[in-house]
C-alpha cells in the first residue's frame, strides 16, 4: 500500500501526470486513495478492459 501513497504524492506535487489502475489493482488502490486528505482532488477516468486513469485537480470535485 506505501507504493499507492507514494503515487498519490507524485500526482499531486506534479511529478507524474496520472496513474494507471488496473481493476486487479482497483479495491487495494480505492482503500489508500479514500483516506487520502486530499480525496476530492483526485479524479478517476475509467476506460475499457477496466483500466481507471487518475488524475490531480487543483480545485476539488463537489
Amino acid at each position: 500500500m506505501g507504493q499507492y501513497e507514494n503515487m498519490l504524492k507524485q500526482l499531486q506535487e506534479g511529478e507524474i501526470q496520472s496513474i494507471e489502475i488496473t481493476k486487479d489493482q482497483f479495491y487495494e488502490f480505492r482503500e489508500v486513495l479514500v483516506k487520502h486528505p486530499l480525496f476530492k482532488h483526485f479524479r478517476g477516468e475509467a476506460k475499457q478492459n477496466g483500466i481507471i486513469i487518475y488524475t490531480y485537480m487543483e480545485i476539488p470535485r463537489s
